[in-house]
């Protein structure tokens, strides 16, 4: 039997029949039909955010924090133009969204209309996919389709731009189940042969590595589970991107802490040195590779993802595997079990040594201080009285702040660390918090933050309030635009050209403004009790916490250097980045 109801009818049916639960919207003219028919149910909440890049940024933390896609409703025009931050944030690091954007009606596209924009052509680089519905009778095929795309092979965002007239004409309805998906079907199964093929190095290899990203998490749970395996019957190192901390647990042994330019001198050092490496879901991002002639130089190199465009792109692989991370990961494990487990174990052996000499490094250490809180410390602190907390969610900001959460808390799981990486989008973190705190009602959610990007999506603060969601803003404040700070100090001669964050507010008095708990913090002897009262709290709370304001994050491979070329919190500064590698910063 055939239904009939109105577009904005579909937009909510379709929504349900997807099993969305939750909005994250702000109305305007073009889209006051959907609202309307919001108004009429109960069975999915909607969140009003204060600004639409916020609620693109709390559907990426709702999208991270339970492998569900995150789902936006905004108005024409500018409710559509603020909305493509989020966008572009979620197609870089491959995060499921489908956005839903008013447009004016249809006999007006083109007319320069009031909040009229070419929302499809705005939004065609920063969308997985996208569409602009003129006839009713195709809305909610659509929506399905949406969906599907929107989460099948490597995930990412989608936006359906629905103008006004079709939300208010009647058509016919079609059903999940009898919706044209078939179309998009990226492949799943890897090649069997070349599994095989790098089987045969893993029974070889003598100083291997495995390299991991975000494409373990989103391919869910089993792909986590069957690494950890891997990595345990093979004994192997792991390091981890930053968008795959977590998929394999901090605490374990083989864990060699994160890559990249940030990240550890034992898991670079281990990179360059490695004559196997095996990517698995990672992209080779610039800010891994450092100089590409220079990365990785001796080892055999096999790249496991579901994204074709992703591999040889950037490192040319010697074994190239497309498909699912589980699928791949569960027929690998099959095919070398099925030759006996081998590796070669005395080699390995070697090789651990060796990288346990570089750990004795000590690459995270820093000279701390009792008159003034350093921000690792903080982070160490805030790390030691939340870990064993069951429900523990982080989200970043981006900067200095964002690099050293990175490398001083320790992630067991996946779904429990939300940040902005290929995009490095400064506001990301507060509505991030909201996604992920009304996704999960009983976690403590804590958003990491320096003071210059929590004020760029403040406002939502008053989300945090009107609905309740008692997620902790700790906000490392420096008084500075920290890695901006950094970078002219390292590259500019110490010319602190506009990184300085005057006129700040009082903290404290910001957030009682917004409902919430204010809590300052400047004495290292005081950091715990401080931290302890911010989450005894049983709602929102800002946390200033006022850190040294010239502390610089290292480890650090400088722009235009060797990913093994690293500078230690020890090392000079001056002269460390050339002219060359000023391009690439």
């Amino acid at each position: 039997m055939t239904k009939t109801m109105t577009g904005a009818q579909m937009v909510i049916q379709a929504l349900k029949d997807q099993g969305v639960d939750t909005i994250f919207g702000y109305p305007g003219g073009a889209v006051l039909p959907i609202y309307d028919e919001i108004f009429q149910q109960s069975d999915i909440k909607h969140i009003l955010v204060r600004h639409e890049q916020g609620a693109t940024h709390a559907a990426e933390g709702y999208a991270r924090s339970t492998g569900k896609p995150g789902v936006v409703l905004v108005t024409s025009g500018p409710g559509a133009t603020n909305a493509v931050t989020g966008m572009t944030d979620a197609l870089m690091d491959s995060i499921p969204l489908v956005v839903l954007t008013g447009q004016v009606p249809t006999f007006m596209i083109g007319s320069d209309a009031f909040q009229e924009a070419d929302t499809v052509g705005i939004t065609r680089p920063c969308t997985k996919h996208n569409w602009l519905v003129k006839d009713t009778n195709k809305l909610s095929e659509t929506i399905h389709q949406a969906f599907h795309i929107a989460t099948a092979g490597r995930p990412g965002p989608v936006l359906i731009d629905i103008p006004k007239d079709v939300q208010f004409a009647t058509g016919i309805y079609t059903e999940k189940s009898k919706s044209k998906i078939d179309h998009y079907n990226p492949q799943k199964k890897g090649d069997l042969d070349s599994i095989t093929e790098l089987v045969e190095l893993i029974e070889k290899a003598e100083k291997p590595i495995f390299y991991t990203g975000g494409g373990v998490i989103n391919s869910g749970n089993k792909a986590s589970q069957l690494l950890r395996e891997l990595v345990k019957e093979t004994n192997f190192p792991i390091t981890s991107t930053l968008m795959g901390l977590g998929s394999y647990p901090a605490s374990g042994k083989n864990w060699l802490g994160m890559l990249g330019m940030h990240g550890t001198y034992e898991a670079n050092l281990s990179m360059h040195g490695c004559d196997l490496l095996i990517n698995i879901g990672a992209r080779f991002d610039d800010r891994i590779t450092g100089i590409l002639d220079k990365f990785s130089p001796n080892s055999k190199k096999a790249h496991i993802d579901i994204d074709a465009s992703s591999i040889n792109k950037v490192i040319s692989v010697d074994i190239p595997i497309l498909g699912d991370v589980a699928c791949v990961l569960e027929d690998l494990l099959k095919i070398w079990k099925s030759r006996g487990n081998k590796t070669n174990a005395s080699k390995i052996s070697e090789w651990w040594s060796q990288i346990n000499e570089w750990q004795t490094r000590k690459c995270l250490s820093y000279k701390n201080s009792d008159t003034i809180i350093k921000p690792q410390y903080a982070l160490e602190r805030l790390e030691f009285l939340t870990k064993d907390h069951p429900n523990r969610f982080i989200t970043t900001e981006v900067g200095q702040h964002q690099m050293w959460a990175a490398q001083y808390l320790g992630f067991e799981d996946p779904h429990r660390w939300m940040t902005s990486g290929g995009l490095g989008t400064m506001g990301y973190g507060v509505p991030a918090s909201v996604g992920v705190q009304v996704a999960h009602n009983d976690g403590l959610v804590i958003n990491i933050a320096g003071e210059a990007s929590w004020l760029m999506n403040m406002q939502e603060m008053g989300t945090c309030t009107q609905y309740n969601l008692p997620a902790k803003q700790f906000i490392l404040n420096n008084e500075r635009l920290g890695m901006v700070r950094q970078w002219q100090e390292l590259l500019h001669g110490e010319r602190y050209s506009n990184s300085w964050s005057e006129s700040l507010p009082d903290f404290v008095k910001l957030a009682e403004a917004f409902g919430a708990k204010g809590i300052q913090c400047s004495d290292p002897k005081k950091l715990d009790d401080a931290i302890i009262e911010m989450l005894d709290h049983d709602g929102p709370v800002i946390f200033d916490c006022l850190v040294e304001k010239h502390e610089n994050c290292f480890p650090m491979i400088p722009s235009g250097k060797a990913h093994n070329e690293m500078l230690m919190g020890d090392d000079k500064t001056e002269d460390a980045i050339d002219s060359t590698g000023a391009v690439m910063v």
